[in-house]
């Protein structure tokens, strides 16, 4: 009796197993995959959200659940991407090379838009960079910003020293940048981008001290899309099925603006017009090129904001390439 006991027991054992293993496995399928993405403020990102009110990436990914973030700057980009939480960020090329140089494995998979960037002042007696005194103080997104880069692009070029404001800038998101310099508020300046710049040149009082192009001297890409590694190397579907999506919102825009006027018009809260006329701009330029790498990489560099890359590298792969 006791070894038909054990026999049964046995079988119990293995039963109950097999039941656990069943409901693992069962709960395990019933799991959605997803995609994490992550853009950050202004008409910079339009396409992005254009892909994903419109459903242009969803319907490449069925079965996939996509996630979509807003975040305040490059470095709580970075930090998700490192941490896992994250697959696809955008952001400008100076951030991404400096997450490159700390060791970062990631490349840009893409670029995304060429938009006018520029230092607004209230300040009537603030009319050039030599104006700024020491006590002033300029908002923009964070150290190692592209607005970072292009100012000390300009103040080298000026003033002779490219950490010349290196201690005088604030980081604020764009929001807050132009509510401070609107409300005249802490800042004397704010180095932004549409529809923010364009908001706040509405202002009677507002002017531009200085342009991206100015201190840049070339065109180049505003915001790029970038993945690590990892995640193109085990994702290539994944990826090329959000290239291809990018590219639809992008084309979408510049065949029906109207349409995507309205869209964007709800999701940044902006009047339809309003967004229709800083869209249709022709310095509002949407496109999966790259521009202007080698010139960042080489002022970087040079003025040790970056001190590991050497040559630049091919940090680009695909349609961005």
């Amino acid at each position: 009796m006791k070894g038909i006991d054990l026999v049964k027991t046995a079988k119990m054992k293995w039963i109950l197993a097999a039941f656990a293993l069943l409901l693992l496995l069962s709960g395990c399928s019933n799991e959605r995959e997803s995609l994490a993405i992550a853009e950050q403020y202004g008409l910079a990102y339009a396409p992005v959200t254009i892909m994903k009110e419109k459903g242009f990436l969803s319907d490449r990914l069925s079965g996939v659940e996509i996630e979509w973030k807003q975040m305040a700057n490059t470095a709580a980009i970075r930090e998700a991407m490192v941490g896992g939480d994250l697959d696809i960020g955008f952001m400008a090329i100076p951030p991404f090379l400096i997450g490159a140089d700390k060791g970062m494995r990631w490349k840009i998979i893409s670029g995304l838009s060429e938009v006018p960037v520029a230092l607004v002042s209230l300040d009537e007696g603030i009319r050039e960079l030599s104006d700024f005194t020491e006590s002033d103080r300029i908002a923009l997104p964070q150290p190692g910003s592209i607005q970072h880069m292009l100012l000390s692009m300009a103040a080298e070029k000026e003033l002779g020293d490219a950490g010349y404001f290196d201690d005088r800038i604030v980081t604020m998101t764009h929001p807050d940048g132009m509510h401070a310099l609107l409300s005249k508020a802490d800042i004397t300046g704010h180095f932004t981008s549409p529809p923010y710049l364009f908001m706040e040149l509405e202002n009677e009082e507002a002017h531009v001290v200085l342009t991206g192009k100015e201190a840049m001297g070339e065109r180049f890409t505003f915001v790029v899309g970038v993945s690590m590694d990892e995640f193109s190397i085990k994702n290539p579907l994944r990826e090329a099925a959000f290239k291809e999506a990018l590219e639809e919102a992008v084309l979408f825009m510049k065949e029906n603006p109207k349409e995507a006027s309205a869209v964007l018009s709800e999701a940044y809260g902006i009047e339809e017009e309003k967004i229709h006329e800083y869209i249709t701009r022709e310095d509002m330029v949407y496109t999966m090129e790259v521009a202007g790498m080698q010139k960042f990489h080489d002022f970087m560099e040079s003025r040790g904001y970056i001190e590991n890359l050497g040559e630049m590298a091919d940090f680009t792969r695909g349609d961005g390439s």
